[in-house]
C-alpha cells in the first residue's frame, strides 16, 4: 500500500481505499494526528470521536478486503459542525446552555453519510446557535483562520471551513441559513454548496430559521463538494419540507462542459466591495466567456432590500424556535424561586449576547401592533425578490457574483458593530431567501494573499448547472 495524501480531494481518497491502494484506517489516523497538530492553533473543532472514526475505518477496510460494495464515501474522513445531530455524542450548537447535551439520535445527513462509508472524526465549532458570520461568538472558543491567526474564517461554519481549508478533512458538512456555508468558503479559499431549500432533510439539524436552514457540504474541491451533496440529498419523509423530487448526479455534472449555458453577471453592489473582490468576479466572467459561456449584466432591484428582510424573518423564526431551551426539557437549568425565574434565569446565563439580541428583535417584530408592520411587510418583500429572480431565469441559466464584499476581516473588528457584521451576507442573503441553490468557488487571491471568490446562484433544484459552471470556473481559476 501507499502512503494517505489527506490533502487529496474526497472523491480520490475514496478512489484509492476502493482500489487498496491505501487503508480506512491509515487515512483515520492521518486525519486525528493533523487535527491533534494543527487544531490546537485554529479552534476549528469543539469535539473528537478518535475511537469511533478508527472504528467506523476498520469497518471499511473490513468490507473491502471481503469483497463487499463500498459507499461513495468509504474511508473519507469527514466533520460535522455541531448543530447537527450525531449519536452519542455531544451536540451543543457552541452554546452553554446545551453543554453536556448528548444527541440521542442521527441527524438525517448523518445516516446518509454513515450508508456511504464516510468517517466521522469530530464535531466543529460554529457561531452560537449559527447566528454569526465570524464564529466568534462560539460560546467554547474562537475559530481562527488557518492564513492569518488574526483573521476570522468567517461564519457561522467557520470551523467546517477551517477543518477543510487547513487539511484536516477533505469534506466537511455546515448549515446555511443566510450564507453560513459560501460566506466561510469564501474567506478560506474552499468550495460550498447550499442547496435548494428541500433538496437536504433538516431533521436532526438544530432549528434557526426553518424556513431558510439548508444543509450543504463544504470540500476541497468542485467535485468533492458535489460528492457530499450525492450522499446527503434526497426525499426524508421527517422533514416535512423535504423535496421527493428524485436527485441526479451532482459529481457527474462536473464532468460536463459549460459551453452554451448562458450566465447572468450581478454587479449590484459592487461599489461597496473590495477592489480583490471586483477583479475576482471580472476575471470570473472572462474565465465564463472563455469556456463557451454567454454572459450578460442583470439586475435584482430588490436584492438591496436582503438584509433587512432576513433579520426580520429569520429572528422571528429564531424567536419561536428558541423557545424550547427553557431548563426543563434538556441543557443547562438553573434554579430561581419559581418557574418562571428559573427560565429567566436558564436563558439569561445559557444565552450569549447575539443569541439574546435576535431573540429580542424576533419576538418585537411578532408582537401585537407590530407583525404588521415588520414581520408581514417583509414576507412581502421576499415576495418580491423571489420574482426578480424569477424574471432573471428566464433569460439565464444561472447567475454570477460576488460572495463575499471583502476577504477575510480581523478577528474582534466588527463584534461591536452588529450591522457591519450582518452586511458581511449582503450578497449571500437574497438567493436564501429565494430558496434558491447557490455555490462559492474559489478564485484567486486578493492583494493581501487572502482567498477570494464567487458564487453561482441557480434555479430550484439545478445544482447540477452549478456544478458545471464551477468546474469550468475551478479549471481556469488563478494559480
Amino acid at each position: 500500500m501507499t502512503t494517505a495524501r489527506l490533502d487529496e480531494p474526497a472523491w480520490r481518497l475514496r478512489d484509492r481505499v476502493a482500489r487498496g491502494e491505501c487503508s480506512a484506517v491509515e487515512i483515520a489516523r492521518e486525519a486525528l494526528q493533523r487535527i491533534e497538530a494543527r487544531d490546537p492553533d485554529l479552534g476549528a473543532f469543539l469535539w473528537m470521536d478518535a475511537e469511533g472514526a478508527l472504528a467506523s475505518a476498520a469497518q471499511v477496510d473490513r468490507a473491502r478486503a471481503s469483497g463487499q460494495p463500498l459507499g461513495p464515501l468509504a474511508g473519507v474522513p469527514v466533520a460535522i459542525k455541531d448543530n447537527l445531530c450525531v449519536r452519542g455524542t455531544p451536540t451543543t450548537c457552541a452554546s452553554k446552555i446545551l453543554e453536556g447535551w448528548v444527541a440521542p439520535y442521527d441527524a438525517h445527513v448523518v445516516e446518509r453519510l454513515r450508508a456511504a462509508g464516510a468517517v466521522i472524526v469530530g464535531k466543529t465549532n460554529l457561531d452560537e446557535f449559527a447566528m454569526g458570520s465570524s464564529t466568534e461568538r462560539s460560546a467554547f472558543r474562537v475559530t481562527r483562520h488557518p492564513l492569518d491567526r488574526e483573521r476570522s474564517p468567517g461564519g457561522s461554519s467557520g470551523g467546517s471551513a477551517v477543518a477543510v481549508a487547513a487539511g484536516m478533512v477533505p469534506l466537511a458538512l455546515g448549515s446555511d441559513t443566510g450564507g453560513s456555508v459560501r460566506q466561510p468558503a469564501a474567506f478560506t479559499g474552499i468550495v460550498a454548496i447550499k442547496p435548494t431549500y428541500g433538496r437536504v432533510s433538516r431533521y436532526g439539524l438544530v432549528a434557526f430559521a426553518s424556513s431558510l436552514d439548508q444543509v450543504g457540504p463544504m470540500a476541497s474541491d468542485v467535485r468533492g463538494a458535489a460528492l457530499g451533496l450525492d450522499v446527503i440529498a434526497g426525499h426524508d419523509g421527517r422533514d416535512a419540507t423535504c423535496s421527493d423530487r428524485p436527485v441526479p448526479e451532482h459529481m457527474a455534472a462536473a464532468d460536463q462542459p459549460a459551453r452554451g449555458l448562458r450566465v447572468g453577471v450581478c454587479r449590484d453592489g459592487l461599489e461597496g466591495c473590495e477592489p480583490g473582490v471586483v477583479r475576482a468576479l471580472e476575471l470570473a466572467t472572462q474565465a465564463l466567456r472563455d469556456a463557451g459561456v454567454s454572459t450578460h449584466d442583470v439586475a435584482l432591484p430588490h436584492a438591496r432590500l436582503g438584509v433587512s428582510v432576513y433579520y426580520l424573518i429569520a429572528t422571528a423564526e429564531a424567536s419561536s424556535n428558541l423557545a424550547r431551551f427553557d431548563g426543563v426539557r434538556y441543557g443547562l437549568r438553573i434554579e430561581r424561586g419559581d418557574a418562571l425565574e428559573t427560565t429567566a434565569a436558564t436563558r439569561a446565563t445559557g444565552f450569549g449576547p447575539e443569541v439574546r439580541r435576535r431573540i429580542v428583535l424576533g419576538t418585537f417584530v411578532l408582537s401585537a401592533g407590530y407583525y404588521d408592520a415588520y414581520y408581514l411587510k417583509a414576507a412581502r418583500v421576499r415576495t418580491l425578490i423571489i420574482r426578480d429572480y424569477e424574471a432573471v431565469f428566464a433569460r439565464c441559466d444561472a447567475l454570477l457574483g460576488p460572495t463575499s464584499p471583502t476577504a477575510a476581516f480581523r478577528l474582534g473588528e466588527r463584534l461591536e458593530d452588529p450591522l457591519s457584521m450582518y452586511l458581511a451576507d449582503v450578497f449571500t442573503l437574497p438567493p436564501s431567501l429565494a430558496g434558491l441553490p447557490a455555490m462559492h468557488v474559489p478564485f484567486g487571491r486578493d492583494e493581501r494573499g487572502l482567498p477570494v471568490g464567487v458564487q453561482l446562484v441557480g434555479r430550484p433544484f439545478e445544482e447540477p448547472t452549478l456544478v458545471r459552471l464551477a468546474s469550468a470556473l475551478e479549471s481556469r481559476a488563478p494559480r
